[in-house]
């Protein structure tokens, strides 16, 4: 059979069921089928395969429309097709090869029900299948050991198989992009193809989305619903650059790329063929450079949103717990769970602790760290209020730290200024809390010990 060109009259399609919520690898594989069409002038179709009546459910129907939105997949028919909207034009199909004798009416014996049953099966010719494929090269299949199998549970109920390849027809696809875990399907649908005058698709198979052992990823492992990670604060362009690098390489060096740039450089023949390792910390990084992308004022925006109340109320202190985070978050949503360990706590009050925690590592003497505590609020009660910044501060404390002992001076400053054994340098909170806070949480520590 003479395959179509890839540049001419394209159309993909992505066809998920709606039996569960988007998941990264479903993403993927709208990414890619949208990426070829684009590039390629042509269309993609989406359709739910939705032939599954007891685990199709409508919850799963509006998450995946609504995470091809999120993500920016737009797509090109303007209703949304359903298989179970589409029984009619099957019955057609199912009824025609049946009268060619190229299927038919088997009365099988159900076991669960005790009783018999009416299938339609598909009358196997037996033959050897060659297809090739655009990833993986050419593939054979000797369809003998397929029997003859079942494609519709009656003439106004079929399956998916029979179902895949009509609409398929029906839709004009000329290209079928889809993950590796379908080429078993594909001597099937190709039988059935033959059996309707449907002409071949194109086929290119992705490998599939691996854990870093390079087993299934599941769950545990990333294959959460794209939803969860719009809800942790990823942004879905990291997510649609990170997913097309997920099994794809440009042969450069670039790894961040906008949306116009992956349609002009993706190419699905160079779509390698081992599994592709998915790997959030990388999923990370890609988004914290779309994080440093922004503005401050588009930067405050979205924090706002992922802040208990408590730390957004006061717009000044919002600022600032916002951005001493930004540097060191890489998602919008460890500023929630920063807050929720309390790291941001400091600004509001220092809860009491034992005055042990003043000492640096090995001291014990209460008296000298008391002293430098001493000598850190002359320090800064010497500096100008109007150029209280950390820099200052720093330049200001620094040389009384390098002559006495940067931990023995730094480390009580730090710990009176946040009460945590984990915080920002003091020089840092200094600045955000201010020149009479700073001096007053200090004044209270010297004075405890």
């Amino acid at each position: 059979m003479t395959e179509k060109s890839p540049k001419k009259g394209v159309v993909t399609r992505f066809p998920p069921s709606p039996t569960g919520y988007l998941h990264i690898g479903r993403a993927r594989t709208a990414l890619f089928n949208f990426l070829f069409a684009r590039q390629n002038g042509g269309k993609l179709i989406f359709r739910l395969e939705d032939t599954d009546s007891e685990r199709s459910k409508e919850e799963y129907a509006e998450n995946i429309v609504d995470c091809l939105a999120w993500l920016g997949l737009s797509y090109d028919n303007l209703k949304v097709e359903r298989q179970s909207q589409r029984k009619g034009i099957y019955t057609k199909y199912l009824k025609g090869i049946i009268d060619s004798g190229k299927a038919y009416i088997s009365q099988e014996e159900n076991v669960e029900e005790g009783k018999r049953s009416e299938v339609i099966r598909f009358k196997n010719p037996n033959v050897v299948i060659r297809f090739n494929d655009l990833i993986r090269g050419e593939i054979e299949f000797d369809t003998t050991d397929l029997g003859d199998f079942v494609i519709a549970r009656s003439v106004d109920d079929p399956l998916y198989h029979l179902a895949v390849v009509v609409d398929d027809f029906e839709m004009g696809i000329t290209h079928v992009i889809r993950g590796d875990d379908g080429i078993s399907n594909t001597p099937r649908q190709i039988l059935i193809q033959e059996a309707i005058g449907a002409p071949r698709p194109i086929y290119a198979h992705i490998p599939l989305i691996l854990a870093p052992d390079r087993s299934k990823l599941s769950g545990r492992h990333g294959a959460v619903a794209v939803t969860e990670y719009r809800e942790k604060g990823y942004f879905p362009e990291a997510i649609i650059n990170y997913l097309a690098l997920l099994g794809w390489n440009p042969g450069t060096e670039q790894e961040i790329f906008s949306m116009d740039e992956l349609i002009k450089q993706f190419d699905l023949t160079k779509v390698q063929k081992a599994g592709a390792i998915f790997n959030e910390e990388k999923l990370k990084w890609i988004n914290k450079q779309y994080l440093a992308k922004l503005d401050e004022n588009e930067y405050l925006a979205l924090a706002e949103k992922f802040l208990p109340e408590k730390f957004t109320a006061d717009n000044n202190i919002f600022k600032k717990i916002a951005n001493l985070a930004r540097e060191r978050i890489s998602v919008l949503g460890e500023l929630k769970d920063m807050a929720e360990a309390g790291e941001f706590d400091f600004f509001f009050d220092v809860q009491k602790f034992p005055k042990e925690k003043l000492l640096w590592k090995d001291e014990k003497d209460f008296m000298k760290t008391k002293q430098h505590l001493a000598k850190v609020i002359s320090i800064l009660a010497a500096a100008h209020e109007n150029d209280f910044s950390a820099a200052k501060i720093k330049e200001l404390v620094w040389p009384y730290a390098e002559e006495a002992g940067r931990g023995n001076v730094l480390w009580p400053t730090r710990y009176a200024l946040s009460g945590k054994d984990k915080s920002p340098d003091p020089f840092t909170l200094a600045e955000l809390l201010g020149k009479d806070e700073s001096l007053k949480r200090i004044q209270k520590a010297h004075d405890e010990l």
